[in-house]
């Protein structure tokens, strides 16, 4: 990992919780269940039986994908 990375707060690997998700990809949370159900957003990693995450990586990726689209 380079260390810029982590002295500005950036961990690849860090796992979201839902409200951090939305503040970073604003949407309601059941357009964001619908679009996982849809296959449309990442998947999120379960962390326990009524706890999930996601993959820092993977929304940052999603965020890029659809800032993409919009430039196409």
């Amino acid at each position: 990992m380079d260390t810029n990375d982590s002295v500005h707060g950036h961990h690849p690997n860090r796992l979201l919780r839902l409200p951090e998700v939305l503040r970073r990809f604003p949407i309601s949370k059941s357009g964001w269940w619908l679009g996982i159900k849809q296959g449309r957003f990442p998947r999120p990693v379960k962390l326990g039986s009524r706890s999930v995450a996601w993959s820092e990586k993977e929304v940052d990726a999603l965020i890029a994908r659809c800032q993409g689209e919009r430039h196409v």
